[in-house]
């Protein structure tokens, strides 16, 4: 038997939210709560119905898909909906269940689900090396962030996640490894220089000698250096030429 779910559909076009609960209702475990046609009303409709899964379109007038996740706390999975075609999508790391494009393929949407009823396995992602102008959609502790990879100031490990800091001051945790983000993140401009320490070279300040052939690398805008070894030193300098 299938888990329920409770969902609501956001959009600011009524006939395509009903275009969408009516392909739902050939769903049985999935029960539309609540529908919203803006950002306002989108977030008084998560916090009053909590719901497990969020259909969000991403183009809305005023404030998008991205605003809402922004200003409050979800915990629900989130499938976008989007006129975006695949291309487009591809410009963004979508932290995400799923998305689908408009109008809804009945298909598309059952396998979508599919994922949902997988939820609590990790959905294989196809590795792609990112580049520097390219947006991420990531959760940061519990509220999402939209941002370029080039205002990624550093990444520290953190136990089973990493923590994101940005050259606008947010930080916070998200469940990616080092390794991950070692694999994905553009080389000219990322560099790891300790085990648990990846920088953005465009902002580093300068580097200085400490003790027994280590270094201190100071990143503008922070006043506490990072440490980094001989080893680690010498691919810094190969790296900045």
């Amino acid at each position: 038997m299938k888990k329920p779910y409770n969902a609501l559909v956001i959009d600011d076009e009524r006939l395509a939210r009903k275009d969408l609960i009516s392909l739902l209702g050939a769903h049985d475990n999935i029960t539309v709560v609540g529908e919203a046609d803006d950002v306002p009303s989108a977030v008084k409709a998560i916090e009053r119905l909590s719901p497990d899964v969020i259909f969000l379109d991403i183009q809305m007038p005023g404030e998008s898909g991205f605003d809402l996740l922004e200003k409050t706390e979800v915990e629900a999975r989130i499938i976008f909906v989007t006129a975006y075609d695949e291309y487009a999508i591809r410009a963004f790391e979508v932290n995400a269940l799923d998305y689908l494009l408009k109008p809804v393929n009945p298909d598309r949407l059952a396998k979508a689900l599919e994922k949902l009823e997988l939820h609590e396995q990790e959905i294989p992602v196809k590795a792609r090396r990112l580049n520097y102008d390219d947006r991420l959609f990531l959760l940061l502790g519990r509220h999402f962030k939209f941002l370029t990879v080039k205002t990624i100031l550093n990444i520290s490990a953190a136990g089973d996640y990493s923590e994101v800091l940005t050259s606008d001051g947010h930080r916070g945790l998200t469940l990616k490894s080092m390794k991950e983000w070692e694999t994905r993140l553009p080389t000219q401009h990322f560099v790891r220089i300790h085990r648990s320490t990846i920088i953005n070279m465009e902002f580093i300040d300068r580097v200085e000698e400490w003790f027994n052939f280590s270094f201190k690398v100071y990143l503008k805008g922070i006043e506490e250096p990072y440490l980094i070894s001989r080893r680690y030193a010498t691919r810094l300098k190969e790296r900045l030429g």
